[in-house]
């Protein structure tokens, strides 16, 4: 959506009558938003959403009288727009965030914390930066529902591979699609999404779910094995190391990387430097530049690498810094990035 110079239109719709103010506040003191209008429900949004034609719509998952996600569906089928989920940081609330993110909603914040009154300024400006980058995004249809796991023929027989893939905003249903559409034995495969610790669990949860992999939350010390994706704990950088004939995750908490932990950079960074030529990567969907030097650095090592292309990102930020920069050898469309990898890694 190209807002030009018209501030982008925002309604708040949220239960706590706290909450709602707090917000208008927050996204009222930036320059180029404007918020419209405020909802205490999803009927009273839904004609304020007719009347006011906002542009992004902050949404609280759980409200009375109907919640947030059997809302959310109904507004991506009739009317699809931008939606900004504001959730709990709790495994409830992550389960919940992650099927909002299925059902189309841009993005998360995390719900503010009234009590806390000296971080509200740090959080004011995350809700902003999301808020922007919602106004911009590519709104996702909503797709057929997730297969979920499915069998099928192996097919892919190497030790010596290694596959890492970057995210952020949009990733979570990126990074499903890729992993559905690998074969049970695909090379040992490592990711970094930007998400909160309280969500990295369940995110994994979800991606074992829908793929033929093994999909868990990467540990420290870990070994890599063919068959399995490893998802970098929220709060900590993942990194592979070599380890006599094998590859293994390790697990830090030194600070941020473009203010981000865990960062595709570090991540990308550790498999340049220990797999290089045997690995292949892709940089997907995501707000900033984050991963775009690590690419860099990997295709530097003789790695192969790969970029989402702008058609498909819901937000083209990291792609297009890595496109931008000389990092990706291919830019692709989401449906095409494991294939593409698989093939990569193969040789062909």
């Amino acid at each position: 959506m190209n807002m030009g110079t018209r501030p982008v239109r925002v309604l708040v719709v949220d239960d706590s009558a706290l909450v709602r103010a707090l917000m208008t506040e927050l996204l009222g003191a930036a320059p180029g938003i404007e918020v419209v209008g405020t909802a205490a429900d999803p009927y009273i949004a839904r004609e304020k959403i007719k009347q006011l034609a906002p542009d992004v719509l902050t949404l609280d998952v759980e409200m009375p009288r109907m919640d947030g996600l059997t809302f959310l569906r109904n507004l991506m089928r009739l009317r699809p727009m931008p939606v900004l989920m504001v959730s709990s940081l709790t495994e409830a609330g992550a389960t919940v965030t992650l099927e909002a993110l299925a059902l189309g909603a841009v993005d998360f914040v995390a719900k503010p914390r009234i009590d806390v009154a000296r971080g509200l300024a740090e959080y004011g400006a995350v809700l902003v930066d999301k808020v922007r980058q919602a106004a911009r995004a590519r709104v996702a249809r909503i797709a057929s529902a997730p297969s979920g796991r499915k069998e099928g023929p192996i097919g892919y027989r190497t030790t010596e591979r290694l596959l890492a893939i970057g995210a952020s905003t949009g990733g979570t249903e990126a990074i499903r699609e890729v992993l559905e559409q690998m074969p049970a034995d695909a090379p040992a495969t490592v990711i970094v999404q930007h998400i909160p610790a309280a969500f990295s669990g369940a995110f994994a949860e979800r991606l074992d779910r829908h793929s033929r992999m093994t999909v868990v939350e990467a540990t420290d010390r870990q070994p890599l094995l063919a068959g399995h994706a490893y998802v970098a704990p929220g709060g900590r950088h993942l990194r592979v190391v070599r380890s006599g004939a094998r590859w293994m995750c390790r697990l830090g908490e030194d600070d941020p990387v473009r203010r981000h932990r865990p960062s595709v950079d570090v991540l990308f960074q550790s498999v340049a430097e220990h797999a290089g030529r045997n690995a292949s990567a892709a940089l997907l969907t995501g707000m900033g530049d984050d991963g775009a030097e690590g690419l860099l650095a990997l295709r530097r090592a003789g790695a192969h690498t790969i970029a989402q292309d702008e058609a498909t990102s819901v937000v083209w930020g990291m792609p297009g810094a890595a496109v931008a920069n000389g990092a990706a050898q291919d830019v692709v469309a989401l449906e095409q990035v494991a294939q593409r990898l698989l093939a990569l890694s193969r040789g062909s």
